[in-house]
């Protein structure tokens, strides 16, 4: 069960609730004994993106405010939880809906990507018109596939449909450099990693030795992309994994 607060209230069946609209904006994570990691980042997420969409930033107190709310409300301080931004034309601030349910525990497991060519409007937000994503995904799950790949038109590598991925030349972790989301997880990895942002093309993905994917929900091996395989690294996810541990749980 979700438990949803709107401006601090919790929400009812009589309540409007402000998802419906898709010009808006939301920052997801997982939260442990009422800590978040990185939390200035999904604060800095959710300001920039309510700047550019309406001109205003963001009260981040509030903000932070609502989540410990919502979470006491919920009676969980391990939770995923997700802050969706909103604001009504006309109104004095942005509508602020908290939603928290259970934690993500399942492990990680190595997971199979597809293409699909789609790449998503305004991709540096991360917005609720997620219509294309969906449809990606769906593709992918009918096919037998745990995520999407999304390619440009030209074949440049984007971004999974709800992940950002990675590629492991021996070397360095390579991250697309396209146009595409960048995920909190991405930005606390990238500089504790031997990392690089290059041009990822679909047809040179059997150049590389390895690859993973990364979200709110953790880090996950690739297993393969269509028809092209990748042996999970031991050692390279080790690293990984041991970088994304050592960042420090900040107190919501």
């Amino acid at each position: 069960m979700t438990h949803t607060e709107i401006d601090g209230v919790v929400a009812t069946g009589a309540m409007s609730m402000p998802m419906l609209n898709d010009y808006g904006h939301f920052t997801a994570m997982q939260v442990r004994g009422g800590r978040v990691r990185g939390i200035g980042l999904h604060l800095a997420r959710l300001d920039g993106a309510t700047r550019e969409l309406y001109g205003q930033g963001l009260d981040k107190a509030l903000v932070r405010e609502r989540m410990r709310g919502a979470l006491a409300s919920a009676g969980l301080s391990d939770a995923s939880l997700r802050v969706y931004t909103h604001w009504p034309e006309g109104d004095e601030r942005a509508t602020l809906t908290v939603t928290v349910r259970e934690p993500f525990t399942r492990a990680p497991k190595p997971v199979r990507l597809m293409s699909v060519p789609y790449v998503r409007d305004f991709p540096h937000i991360k917005h609720l018109g997620s219509f294309g994503q969906s449809r990606a995904l769906t593709l992918a799950a009918r096919a037998g596939y745990d995520e999407a790949l999304l390619v440009a038109a030209d074949g440049t590598v984007t971004e999974g449909a709800v992940t950002n991925v990675a590629f492991w030349d021996g070397e360095r972790v390579v991250w697309p450099d396209a146009p595409s989301l960048l995920g909190i997880a991405q930005a606390l990895l990238e500089p504790l990693l031997p990392s690089v942002r290059r041009r990822v093309t679909l047809a040179g993905l059997g150049g590389y030795r390895a690859a993973f994917v990364t979200n709110s929900r953790g880090i996950s091996p690739v297993a393969s992309v269509d028809a092209v395989e990748y042996d999970v690294d031991e050692a390279l996810m080790a690293s990984v994994t041991s970088a994304y541990d050592s960042v420090p749980w900040d107190e919501i």
